[in-house]
C-alpha cells in the first residue's frame, strides 16, 4: 500500500509510519510542525522513517493546502494530525483546536469524497466521553465531552459520519485512551513524571492521584490503527482502543519511583478544568472486529518510556524541551 499519514512527526504518527515502512509499504507523511512543542523534537521523531527510500515527508498545513493530489496518490489515509491536549483547549487557544481538529478534518474528507473507496482512519479520543457514567465505557453510550478538546474531536467524528452518509467516504474512527510510551509529548503526564524522576526534581500532579486512566501503549495503538485500515467490515464504525490496564496515577508514580530507585517528591494542585475522574474502555467491539489484542502491561510499557526518557536526557535537544 501507499499510505498517507497526517501528523507523521508526532508521538503516534511517527511510530505508525515506521511500522508501515518496516513491513514494506510506502508512506507519504505530512505534518504542519505546529508550535505545540519544539519542531526539532518532531523532526527527530522522523529519523528512522527517513532511512527508508519509500518514505517522503511534506510540511503541509491541512487547513490551507490543496489536498486532492495527496489523497489521490494514497490509500489508505491515516488522519492523526490534530491540536492535542485537554487543559490547553480553553480560552484563546480554542481557535487552534477548531482549525486543526475540525477544519483540517473537514478539508481532508472533502478531498476524499472524490475517491470514496479509499479508507480513512481517523484518530479520535476517549475525551469525547467526558465523565462517563458507565465503566468500562462502550462505544454506544451518549458522548458527553468535558473539555473543548473533546468537543472538537467529537465534531470531527460527526464529520466522518456525515461524509460517509452523504458521499460514501469509507471512514473509521478510533477512540484512543491515554496513549503513552516512547516519544510521548513533553506536556503529557508520564513524560513529565519520568523526566522529573530522572532529574531528581519535584513533580506536579493535578488532583489526589486517585483518578484512573485506561493507559494504552503506543505499539498497541499502532496495531489497532493498522487493522482498522484493512478490515473491510470496519467501514463506518467507531472503536475504542484501550490497553485494558486501568490504574491510578498514584500506582503509576509508584512504578516510576521503582525504576528511578528513589522516592519521588510529589506536589499536588487542584484538578484542572476539563479533567475527568476515570476512564475505561470497553474494547469488545475492537477485539471482535479488528482482532485488537493489547499485549503491553502498564509496568512494561512505562519501563520502556522511562528508559527512552533516560536516553533523551543525554540528548541536549530533547533535554531542553
Amino acid at each position: 500500500m501507499r499510505a498517507l499519514v497526517t501528523g507523521c512527526a508526532g508521538f503516534i504518527g511517527s511510530q505508525l509510519a515506521e511500522s508501515l515502512l518496516g513491513d514494506g509499504h510506502e508512506v507519504v507523511g505530512v505534518d504542519a510542525l505546529t508550535d505545540t512543542y519544539a519542531s526539532a523534537v518532531k523532526l527527530g521523531n522522523l529519523e528512522r522513517s527517513r532511512e527508508f527510500e519509500s518514505f517522503s515527508f511534506r510540511e503541509v498545513d491541512l487547513t490551507d493546502t490543496p489536498l486532492d493530489r495527496l489523497v489521490e496518490e494514497c490509500d489508505p489515509i491515516f488522519h492523526l494530525a490534530a491540536e492535542p491536549g485537554v487543559r490547553t483547549s480553553w480560552g484563546d487557544r480554542f481557535e487552534s483546536y477548531t482549525r486543526n481538529n475540525v477544519l483540517a478534518t473537514q478539508r481532508l474528507l472533502e478531498a476524499a469524497k472524490r475517491w470514496p473507496d479509499k479508507r480513512v482512519v481517523f484518530a479520535s479520543s476517549s475525551s469525547i466521553y467526558g465523565d462517563a457514567e458507565l465503566l468500562p465505557t462502550p462505544e454506544d453510550v451518549l458522548p458527553r465531552p468535558f473539555s473543548p478538546y473533546g468537543v472538537t474531536k467529537l465534531a470531527a467524528e460527526h464529520l466522518c459520519a456525515l461524509y460517509q452518509g452523504n458521499y460514501g467516504v469509507d471512514a473509521v474512527a478510533l477512540r484512543y485512551f491515554s496513549v503513552y510510551g516512547p516519544r510521548q509529548r513533553p506536556d503529557m503526564a508520564f513524560h513529565r513524571f519520568c523526566r522529573a524522576a530522572l532529574r531528581g526534581e519535584p513533580l506536579t500532579i493535578f488532583g489526589t492521584g486517585e483518578q484512573t486512566r485506561d493507559f494504552t501503549f503506543v505499539a498497541d495503538v499502532v496495531a489497532a490503527t493498522r487493522a482498522a485500515a484493512i478490515t473491510r467490515a470496519a467501514g463506518g464504525q467507531v472503536y475504542n482502543v484501550g490497553g485494558g490496564s486501568r490504574v491510578s496515577v498514584n500506582e503509576a508514580l509508584e512504578l516510576i519511583a521503582s525504576f528511578a530507585g528513589r522516592p519521588l517528591e510529589i506536589r499536588h494542585l487542584e484538578s484542572e478544568k476539563g479533567d475527568v475522574r476515570d476512564t475505561g474502555a470497553d474494547t469488545l467491539r475492537a477485539r471482535r472486529e479488528l482482532g485488537f489484542n493489547p499485549t503491553t502491561t502498564v509496568e512494561a510499557g512505562l519501563q520502556a518510556e522511562f528508559e527512552w526518557m533516560r536516553n533523551q536526557e543525554r540528548d541536549p535537544i530533547h533535554a531542553s524541551n
